[in-house]
């Protein structure tokens, strides 16, 4: 119930623009007793100052204000507010035009019928999980740093507000670049389906790379250490996953999953990444398992049989060494990169020169969840004069 409206009958609820975390309203699904209707946006100066600097507006209007400027219900507000990840606050006047703005574009997109209104909250959820994570990583890893006072008698807040002026501009650009490049790469790999029912579930080959005794390090290194090391580790990663045409779909600290259209890129960069970390003395062995098969992408990320299969496959694979399955296998020899045995390559030596990996078939074991599987080992196919 708002302030604004005592007989409406919807409830206040949703986020703001000022950020994940941010409080904004209560949700009409929310039990009474487990909101805190005394939370409210900071009134620390500063802290307001900045937010006026990086929003571009006053605080002006109440959750139901901005809704009802927006020309949506209170209702439609608070899950697009929730699914931004905003929180709570009550009814504090706290949101801007900028938040009006949004709510009337997504509103606008559902009226305009060229998106449904749950894949409008989908969008909203997906936006505010990926910049959330941008803007913690910026915070905590480049302004953090940035903002060590220059001069002896300087505090961070007085070097702040003026280093994040200059910032500002130069971030949103590359923001939208990146984003705009990274869309048109999306956009491009799915006009190239055949299949429109593979435009979600996709055939993709699926790659787990994990660093061998992380738990024990854990205990052994320094926090700063461990730090860098799991740093140098996803950097590492993440440039050799797209440096050869993968896509790098997330990171877990000790553990990097990755995908590719195709199984010979995938292969190409598990070996790559397990040649990489034996060459750095500092980083611990890897194991790394592909699986081949049919994926379903929601929100950047892949799921299904495929995805958990590559997951157990990398838990039983031998330190430095590349586990695939079957259906991997098979289509590294269905697309010439590698023999499916070495007695087929030595019958056709000349295809068999340019195989590029060899494949050994493994022990047949079960695996929790997906019965028998006969893993394959994947190496580098070793060249002849």
């Amino acid at each position: 119930m708002t302030v604004d409206d005592p007989t409406s009958s919807a409830s206040a609820g949703g986020g703001s623009a000022s950020g994940p975390g941010t409080p904004i309203g209560r949700d009409q699904h929310t039990p009474h007793h487990e909101v805190d209707h005394t939370a409210q946006p900071t009134a620390d100066p500063l802290a307001i100052r900045l937010e006026q600097l990086i929003l571009g507006a006053e605080r002006r209007y109440t959750p139901f204000q901005a809704a009802r400027s927006a020309g949506v219900s209170m209702e439609l507000a608070s899950r697009f507010w929730r699914a931004m990840g905003f929180a709570d606050i009550g009814q504090a006047r706290a949101l801007t035009e900028a938040d009006v703005l949004a709510l009337r574009r997504l509103a606008g997109l559902v009226e305009a019928g060229l998106l449904s209104e749950p894949m409008a909250v989908q969008v909203a959820r997906s936006t505010g999980q990926t910049t959330a994570r941008l803007a913690e990583w910026q915070i905590d890893s480049f302004l953090e740093g940035l903002t060590e006072p220059p001069e002896p008698g300087m505090t961070r807040t007085e070097v702040t507000y003026p280093l994040v002026e200059l910032l500002l501009p130069e971030l949103e650009e590359f923001l939208v670049y990146v984003w705009r490049r990274q869309l048109a790469a999306a956009t491009g790999r799915v006009v190239q389906v055949a299949d429109d029912d593979e435009m979600v579930d996709r055939r993709l080959a699926v790659g787990f790379a994990d660093l061998v005794g992380f738990t024990r390090l854990t205990r052994r290194l320094e926090e700063e250490e461990l730090g860098e090391l799991v740093e140098s580790f996803e950097t590492t990663s993440a440039d050799l996953v797209a440096a050869h045409g993968g896509r790098l779909i997330k990171t877990l600290g000790d553990e990097v999953l990755y995908c590719a259209d195709d199984a010979a890129t995938a292969a190409e960069i598990a070996l790559r990444l397990i040649e990489t970390m034996e060459a750095d003395a500092q980083m611990p062995e890897l194991r790394v398992g592909i699986a081949f098969g049919t994926v379903t992408t929601r929100m950047g990320d892949v799921f299904g049989t495929t995805v958990n299969l590559a997951s157990r496959l990398t838990s039983i694979a031998p330190k430095d060494a590349v586990l695939v399955d079957g259906a991997m296998a098979e289509e590294l020899a269905r697309t010439g990169a590698a023999p499916v045995s070495e007695k087929e390559a030595e019958t056709a030596p000349d295809e068999g020169a340019s195989y590029r990996f060899a494949l050994q078939p493994m022990w047949q074991r079960p695996v929790r969840g997906l019965g028998v599987v006969e893993p394959w080992s994947l190496t580098r196919r070793k060249r002849t004069p």
